[in-house]
């Protein structure tokens, strides 16, 4: 595997877009393809649901103050081909679903005896 460097010149061009010095071989992070720095689309990574909870469940037991790190520090940017561009949105809308449904069981399943002794 090559090595990578990517280092941030601006926060934004004139075009909104960043910009990225990147010297080494660079592969789309989610197909694998090898691409182009001019090519590339820059965003932060996929996190998956499970990578966010066994992450966060994790931290939560070991360095419960890293948390607030975990949730709020800005991701770097990674590389993705412009063609993977529709089914990173993909994949991003069918994670946020995922963590959705996990989030509401969890609810379920601390409220629903809380109902049941009130209702008893």
């Amino acid at each position: 595997m090559s090595e990578q460097t990517i280092t941030s010149t601006s926060p934004t061009a004139a075009s909104g877009e960043p910009q990225n010095r990147v010297s080494g071989e660079l592969r789309c992070a989610l197909t694998g393809k090898p691409i182009t720095a001019e090519e590339a689309y820059w965003a932060p990574p996929l996190v998956t649901a499970k990578e966010l909870i066994g992450t966060l469940a994790t931290t939560a037991v070991r360095a419960p103050g890293n948390l607030g790190h975990i949730l709020f520090d800005e991701q770097p940017n990674v590389p993705y081909a412009p063609e993977a561009r529709q089914q990173l949105g993909s994949r991003r809308s069918v994670e946020q679903l995922k963590l959705l449904l996990f989030v509401l069981l969890i609810a379920a399943v601390i409220f629903a005896p809380i109902y049941m002794l009130a209702m008893g």
